[in-house]
């Protein structure tokens, strides 16, 4: 499970407290959690604070890109269509 908060800032994001870096150890992981970011290329635009449990890294990491990407979509309507 996973809750994201999403503010205009520049492009950093914490989980659980720490930066992506250091609680996604693999690139793999850090791809699916940025995913959303990519293809919308809002990576610039918004700092991302995400709490998240439960599940193994993989699970963990796509529970994040999930919650990305729907408050992408609740910060702007028009990102649904990419």
């Amino acid at each position: 499970m996973a809750r994201v908060r999403l503010a205009t800032g520049s492009g950093k994001v914490l989980v659980n407290g720490r930066p992506l870096e250091n609680y996604f150890l693999t690139e793999a992981l850090r791809g699916v959690v940025l995913q959303p970011l990519n293809v919308t290329e809002t990576a610039a635009r918004f700092d991302i604070q995400v709490n998240v449990k439960g599940g193994g890294p993989a699970g963990q990491a796509g529970a994040v890109r999930h919650g990305i990407a729907r408050a992408l979509i609740e910060a702007d309507a028009n990102l649904r269509r990419r």
